[in-house]
């Protein structure tokens, strides 16, 4: 993303046409997420993980060597196959390599590298392409994905599978009732957290009236406090899951509603930017975890499911906040974001109560 600029200018083509290299590895993600499990049945997930960090290593070396936007497409492509297919799989995983009673945390620090990585990749892709080149960031996402290769080949037991996972089987596990109020719970919250979270930018601007510097700084404690989140996750969910994702919906509503409110305040706003940020981080791993708990014998397609319906919570989160703020103005998908949060909260707490759990 923040490489979208030179990349158009290089290619001689439109910022916009640029930025499909980013919906098009996000679609291949969404479908990969859901066919991964009934498409490997029997392999050993250990060579499914390796062959795609491998698939990543050969599609950071194909954008760098694009000669145009047809090729760079085809290699976001194969990109989106490995995002789709580690996440499909990784609460699987987990349940797999720690004891139960360790899930939580062994999500927290799973989650946790992703949240590192989403505080370092801009800036860092920013800087180095002022000095490097996109080209040569390009490489070096592929360097760093050999040496992610690597440590899994020493890393990783064989994890033969289980059992094989038809295609019937993910209609099956779609299908389980749990899950439905599940994935109603996890579409709620995360489409409610990103029809204000796309648009943070343009309130910070607008409302608390933030320069370049301040909004940097204010997002930068936006992903320091969402790493603490995920970090925090581990020891936080592991006393009540239920109650705890409900408290997270309804801190984000609370919040939200006071971005309204005190917008004006730099210092609210960046307290009220790290207590989302933090809430936000927990949310990723408490979910996987109840994911996990609910359904431990379908852990598998039941994460495919699970990284689809974020991701299209996250597409049409984003989608209604731009209809939003185009109708009602810039505190419009606040608003809107702190009613669905609140939704998320009554929904989580009543919809999950034990009888749901398998």
């Amino acid at each position: 993303m923040s490489l979208l600029t030179p990349m158009a200018q290089s290619l001689r083509i439109s910022p916009g046409l640029a930025g499909q290299a980013v919906t098009a590895s996000a679609i291949v993600a969404i479908v990969t997420s859901l066919l991964i499990a009934p498409s490997i049945r029997g392999a050993d997930r250990r060579r499914v993980l390796l062959a795609l960090s491998a698939a990543q290593i050969v599609s950071n070396l194909a954008v760098a060597l694009a000669p145009s936007l047809l090729p760079l497409l085809v290699a976001r492509l194969v990109l989106g196959i490995a995002v789709g297919g580690f996440w499909g799989l990784s609460a699987s995983l987990a349940l797999r390599l720690v004891p139960k009673r360790n899930m939580a945390r062994a999500l927290s620090i799973i989650f946790g590298g992703g949240a590192v990585a989403t505080i370092a990749a801009a800036p860092l892709g920013a800087f180095l392409g002022a000095h490097i080149g996109w080209r040569g960031v390009f490489v070096a996402a592929a360097v760093l994905a050999v040496g992610a290769l690597i440590g899994q080949a020493a890393a990783l037991p064989t994890m033969p599978a289980t059992v094989a996972t038809p295609l019937s089987g993910l209609w099956h596990t779609i299908r389980l009732p749990q899950i439905a109020v599940g994935m109603l719970g996890v579409m709620l919250m995360f489409g409610g957290r990103q029809t204000f979270a796309t648009y943070l930018r343009p309130f910070l601007e607008q409302v608390t009236h933030l320069g370049v510097n301040g909004v940097s700084l204010t997002l930068f404690v936006l992903g320091v406090a969402s790493f603490a989140g995920t970090t925090a996750a581990g020891r936080l969910l592991t006393r009540n899951l239920r109650v705890t994702l409900a408290a997270l919906a309804a801190g984000q509503a609370v919040a939200a509603l006071l971005f309204v409110v005190l917008g004006a305040s730099v210092t609210a706003v960046l307290l009220l930017t790290a207590l989302w940020g933090f809430a936000a981080g927990m949310v990723p791993v408490g979910w996987s975890t109840w994911l996990t708990l609910a359904i431990p014998r379908q852990a598998e397609s039941g994460g495919g499911i699970l990284v689809a319906a974020i991701q299209v919570a996250l597409m049409i989160g984003a989608s209604a906040g731009g209809l939003i703020i185009d109708t009602l103005g810039i505190a419009g998908p606040v608003i809107a974001s702190a009613v669905i949060l609140g939704l998320a909260a009554i929904h989580t707490l009543y919809a999950l109560r034990p009888r749901h759990i398998a």
